[in-house]
C-alpha cells in the first residue's frame, strides 16, 4: 500500500506557485492578495484560516483576513463582500464556512463576484465546471485530482465511486473523474447515504472516494482488494492523550482497510494539505487573469 502524501505533494506546489510569485515580483508588479473572512469563534475555522495565513507568507501572497463576531447581521456581511468585490487590490477572497445560523449561506456565495471566488463555489464557476469551461474549481476536488495526477493512479476506464454527493466535493469531483482528461475518463458512480446495495457497489469501486462525512462509514468489506482509497472525511474527537485534546478520524476504516488498498489517503497530511494548496493556486489564478 502507498500512502497518499498530501503534505510532500502540496509542498511542491508551494514551491512551484512562490517561483511564479517571485517572477511577478521581479516585473514590479504587486504579488496575489488573497483574503478571507471570518465570522464567530469555531475553533477549526479559526485554525484553517490560520493556515491560510502562513500558507500565504510562504509563497509570498499578501494576506488579509476580515474577523467578525458571530452576532454580524446578515446584510452587514454582505455589504462586506461586496466592499471586496469592488477592492481592485485584492485578487480573490473566500467566506470562511460554516456561517452562523441566522445567516443565509446560499446568499453569502451568491453575492460574490465570480472573479474573485477562488473557493469555486458560485453558481458560474459550477456552471462552468460542469460545461468544461475555465473556471475555479472548488479546492478540494482539486486537490484530490492534483493527488492523483501526482502519484500517476491510471483513472481511464476505471470505475470511480464517489461516496457523497455535496456541492462542495462529491458532484465536482464526480464531474472531473468523468471528464475526457488526464486524470479523468473513469466510469463514475455518485453514492450517497440512501442508495441501495451500497456495501457491494463500493467493493466494486476501482477508485473509491469517500466525502459522506460520517466516522469510519466505509469498513474493510466495502473496499475491492487493490483499490484506491482517498478519504475526504475529518471528525474532531475528544482525545486527552493529544495536546491539542482532540485527533481527527477519517470516513474511512484506516487501520482494518489499508491492508486492501493499492493507494490510500490518511486523514492527517492527505486531501488537507491539497486544499489548501489548491485554494493557493486559484488565488494565483485569479490575479494572472485580471
Amino acid at each position: 500500500m502507498v500512502l497518499l502524501d498530501g503534505t510532500s505533494c502540496s509542498e511542491q506546489i508551494r514551491q512551484e506557485i512562490k517561483a511564479q510569485v517571485d517572477a511577478i515580483k521581479a516585473t514590479g508588479d504587486r504579488p496575489p492578495h488573497l483574503a478571507a473572512v471570518l465570522v464567530g469563534s469555531d475553533g477549526a475555522s479559526q485554525n484553517y484560516v490560520a493556515m491560510k495565513e502562513r500558507d500565504c507568507a510562504e509563497v509570498g501572497f499578501d494576506s488579509t483576513v476580515l474577523r467578525f463576531k458571530d452576532d454580524i447581521t446578515e446584510q452587514e456581511l454582505l455589504d462586506k463582500i461586496a466592499e471586496l468585490n469592488a477592492d481592485d487590490s485584492i485578487d480573490g477572497f473566500i467566506v470562511q464556512l460554516p456561517v452562523p445560523k441566522h445567516i443565509d449561506e446560499r446568499k453569502v456565495i451568491l453575492a460574490i463576484d465570480p472573479n474573485k471566488d477562488v473557493d469555486g463555489f458560485c453558481p458560474e464557476n459550477v456552471g462552468n465546471l460542469v460545461l468544461g469551461l475555465p473556471s475555479f474549481v472548488s479546492a478540494t476536488p482539486n486537490g484530490i485530482m492534483e493527488l492523483i495526477r501526482r502519484y500517476d493512479i491510471q483513472t481511464e476506464g476505471k470505475h470511480c465511486v464517489v461516496l457523497g454527493r455535496s456541492n462542495i466535493v462529491g458532484t465536482p469531483v464526480a464531474i472531473l473523474m468523468s471528464r475526457n482528461t488526464k486524470p479523468g475518463n473513469a466510469t463514475v458512480t455518485l453514492a450517497h447515504s440512501r442508495t441501495k446495495n451500497l456495501q457491494e457497489l463500493c467493493a466494486s469501486a476501482d477508485i473509491l472516494i469517500v466525502a459522506i462525512g460520517k466516522m469510519e462509514f466505509v469498513t474493510a468489506d466495502m473496499v475491492k482488494q487493490g483499490a484506491v482509497v482517498i478519504d475526504v472525511g475529518q471528525t474532531r474527537v475528544a482525545d486527552a492523550s493529544r495536546k491539542s485534546g482532540y485527533r481527527n478520524v477519517g470516513d474511512v476504516d484506516f487501520e482494518n482497510v489499508k491492508d486492501k488498498c493499492s493507494f490510500l489517503s490518511y486523514t492527517n497530511g492527505g486531501v488537507g494539505p491539497m486544499t489548501r494548496a489548491s485554494l493557493l493556486q486559484n488565488t494565483l489564478k485569479a490575479h494572472q487573469r485580471r
